[in-house]
Parts: C-alpha cells; structure tokens; sequence
C-alpha cells in the first residue's frame, strides 16, 4: 500500500508542479497568469503535507509535527488556490460590477476567516490531537467557498467548453475531502478518500493546461 500510495503522490506533485511552472513560464495574459499561479499553488502546498506523509512510510522518526504544519500549510493554500479560481472565472466570464465585488468581498472574508481559524491553537496541528469540533470548525467557511465556486462556475457550464466541468470537479472534490477533514481523525480509514479527491486535482489541471494551450492557439 505505502508503495502504491507513495507513487500515486508523487506523480501527482510532479505534475501539478510543473503543470504550474509550464504554464507561469509561458505565460502572456492575466488568464494563463491565475492558471500557472493556481497550478503552482496547488502543488506546493500539498507537497508541504505530502513529503512528509511519503517519508513516514519509509523512514523511523517521528513525523507528527511535520505532518501537523504540512496539514496547517495545505489548509492554507488550498483556500488561496479556490479564492484564484474565482478570479479566473471573472476573467473568462462576462460579470456585473456590483455582483463581481460582493463576490470578492464575501469570498474574501471567508477567506480570512477560515486561515484564522486555522491558526487557532485549538486545532493542536504538531500534536496529532485532531479533532471532529475542531475539523468542523475551520472547515465551515472553507465549504462555503467551495459551494461559491460550484455554483458561478454552474451557471456558466455552457458558456465555455473547457470550463463546463469544472463545477463537476470541485464539487466531487469537496464530496470527497469532507469526511476525511472531519472524521479521520474517529476512523483514519476514511483518509483513502484523499486519493479520488487528488484525482478531481488532476483533472482540474488537466484543463488548465488544456486552456493555456488553447490561448496560444
């Protein structure tokens, strides 16, 4: 299992890295910029919590700490790479004025609010002690970004080919992240659904090269 979990990781922080990196070195407009920004993002900061997951599978020491801040940095960059996603959306879709700045305003605010949360020391990141108040906790504003995204990248599915399923992938990836962020630590089984939720990533990145490529065309 460590050997095919371990492969499955680094393959996919290889190639959210340098899908990131491609895209940013490449770049010529705002659009391809968020692309390669939100890319980049993605990967290094959940290289930040899965190195060091990798390394526990094949070396004695005791990782708890490293694991506890790789976790806090993830939790951190994966709300920055949502709030990208948004201005990606304001660039490749037609927004009212109004609507766009309380859209940004609302996102915004939750943004804040859940990196607060999340450096609250309540949530015992270097010890392990997980738990499900906590998880709950710091995901309520995380989710409702989520259920933000979902719903302007929805309503404009059929504007834009590469887009149209983009809502698809962030809402499985939420399905699929919010047992683990919340009852892993009751029943740490459920931390295998951190693979098809890496997969939903893959895909997304999938169509951030696609749309880069198709920029340049």
């Amino acid at each position: 299992m460590k050997y095919g979990e371990s492969t499955f990781d680094i393959i996919y922080l290889l190639f959210a890295i340098i899908s990131g990196i491609v895209i940013l070195v490449k770049r010529r407009n705002t659009i391809e910029n968020l692309l390669g920004s939100a890319a980049f993002i993605l990967g290094i900061g959940d290289a930040c919590h899965l190195v060091p997951r990798i390394l526990n599978y094949f070396i004695e020491a005791d990782f708890t700490a490293w694991l506890g801040l790789g976790k806090l940095v993830t939790s951190i960059t994966m709300t920055f790479f949502y709030l990208l996603i948004f201005f990606l959306h304001t660039k490749l879709f037609t927004w009212e004025e109004g609507k766009k700045k309380k859209m940004m305003i609302c996102l915004w605010l939750l943004t804040v609010c859940r990196i607060l949360i999340c450096l609250l020391p309540g949530n015992k990141w270097f010890t392990g002690e997980g738990s499900v108040h906590w998880g709950c906790l710091r995901n309520i504003p995380f989710i409702a970004i989520g259920f933000l995204i979902v719903i302007i990248y929805f309503k404009t599915r059929g504007e834009n080919p590469l887009f149209k399923r983009m809502w698809l992938y962030v809402s499985l990836s939420f399905l699929f992240y919010i047992p683990v962020a919340i009852f892993a630590p009751l029943l740490p089984m459920l931390g295998m659904l951190m693979l098809p939720k890496t997969v939903c990533y893959m895909l997304m990145l999938g169509v951030f090269l696609r749309a880069a490529k198709s920029k340049k065309e």
